[in-house]
């Protein structure tokens, strides 16, 4: 049986404009902007929901899954 893997929200932190849009929908506040500078995802509070991708004005917020 193969184990499900967990998706995990990931920002490109060079395109981030930091504007705070994806921190705002964030059911698990698993978002925060890191300096100023760029969003940065909590990866033990993500659980992949894709609201925050949704709601980037600049569409750099993916969906990936990852090992755990």
């Amino acid at each position: 049986m193969s184990e499900k893997k967990k998706k995990l929200a990931w920002v490109d932190r060079t395109l981030c404009a930091a504007c705070g849009c994806c921190r705002k929908v964030c059911p698990r506040k698993a978002i925060i902007i890191y300096k100023g500078l760029y969003a940065k995802v909590e990866e033990t509070l993500c659980i992949g929901c894709k609201k925050c991708a949704k709601e980037c004005p600049a569409s750099i917020i993916d969906i990936r899954e990852v090992d755990r």
